[in-house]
């Protein structure tokens, strides 16, 4: 069924369109078939009109982990009581993990992803991470592969207390597992997780096996992740919260994304990465959620773009981008994040005449309607003939 979306007040394509006005689009199917001014509009299936709003591409949350169990509200509240945050609480998730079932965890998984789907999230990224031992992540892989468009293997989250060969153990035995069920891997490179040496050999064992490759890195302090991300190509390289100017030089000069991710740096109380100044050098950023237990228990794209354009000095444009094309470039995607002919049919409506409503309006749910793959998931309307 071809569907026309028409009397859209703003379009924002991310295209060299930029924003249009007065303007309308066809889903035809899993794709976007026309996009245009109203007037010249073809004849379709189904009309909508969303009488002024605007419109622009689903966000592309291009990292999350929400393959998990438990909860770490206690951990939360000792950090707002000033208590700074480490790596160690991941353990506890691991422990709730290991002890959920298959389908606890395929529960939780799908009620995130609807929910961030209700707020305009069309395409999202996923991690295991969680499970640590083989058995453990090839089911977090399983699982996540049902709901997420990218699956990204994280057995390189933290090393275990009671594993002295853990490293091996990942790059060898476990990534084996995994390997044909994910599209990606990733390390966390940090003090308290995995050094350089050893983020290098995670990463040259990954590459070997035909992943992509990804990076947490320079989250907690400066360290060595940027500089190990742009090194091995890496689609992207995720925090960047310290950066000295040679990680702004290293990543301006490469094809490896900055992927910022505000509510992590506010829920941890770091500082927020330097957006203004990657952007001012050339780099690429991207943003995402981080939704997970622990550091960023969130899923709203819309409160990481309205964090970065009030708190880190990024134009509504740049990062309405970042959050939809700048994730599909972290995920090396070129089908979502834009609204062109021949792109997938991630669509969101917002309940305001132009996106910048969603910095202008901080934390009032303006996600008025949402097709993902050319079918509604979730509208406040009534479709006209």
């Amino acid at each position: 069924m071809a569907i026309l979306i028409d009397g859209i007040g703003e379009l924002t394509t991310n295209c060299a369109t930029g924003r249009l006005r007065d303007a309308a689009l066809v889903l035809d199917g899993e794709q976007i078939a026309w996009v245009g001014p109203s007037r010249a509009a073809p004849a379709a299936d189904e009309r909508v009109d969303v009488a002024g709003r605007a419109v622009l591409p689903g966000w592309v949350d291009s990292h999350t982990h929400l393959v998990f169990a438990g909860d770490r509200t206690a951990e939360f509240e000792a950090r707002m009581s000033g208590k700074p945050y480490s790596a160690g609480g991941i353990a506890v998730t691991v422990d709730a993990t290991r002890a959920a079932t298959d389908e606890q965890l395929a529960a939780n998984l799908r009620r995130h992803a609807e929910e961030a789907l209700r707020q305009g999230t069309t395409c999202l990224e996923t991690k295991t991470g969680y499970g640590l031992s083989v058995v453990d992540e090839v089911r977090s892989a399983r699982i996540a592969a049902e709901v997420a468009d990218e699956v990204t293997f994280l057995g390189a989250h933290i090393i275990p207390p009671d594993s002295l060969s853990y490293v091996d153990l990942v790059c060898g035995e476990m990534l084996d597992a995994v390997a044909d069920s994910v599209h990606w891997a990733d390390v966390f490179c940090e003090e308290g997780a995995f050094d350089e040496a050893q983020s290098e050999r995670v990463l040259c064992a990954a590459a070997a096996r035909g992943l992509g490759l990804r990076v947490h890195g320079n989250q907690l302090g400066h360290g060595p992740g940027v500089q190990l991300a742009v090194r091995h190509g890496a689609a992207s390289v995720d925090h960047c919260t310290y950066l000295t100017d040679a990680d702004v030089d290293a990543l301006a000069s490469s094809d490896t994304v900055a992927t910022l991710l505000p509510a992590c740096d506010l829920s941890t109380r770091q500082p927020l990465a330097a957006a203004r100044r990657l952007l001012d050098a050339g780099a690429v950023v991207a943003l995402a959620s981080n939704a997970n237990p622990g550091s960023s228990y969130t899923t709203s794209m819309a409160f990481c773009v309205a964090t970065a354009v009030l708190q880190m000095r990024m134009s509504v444009e740049e990062a309405v981008w970042a959050a939809t094309a700048g994730g599909a470039r972290a995920l090396r995607r070129d089908d979502v994040g834009v609204i062109r002919p021949g792109a997938r049919a991630d669509v969101q409506v917002l309940e305001a005449p132009s996106v910048t409503h969603l910095a202008y309006r901080p934390g009032v749910p303006l996600t008025w309607a949402v097709w993902q793959r050319g079918v509604h998931r979730m509208f406040n309307y009534r479709p006209s003939a």
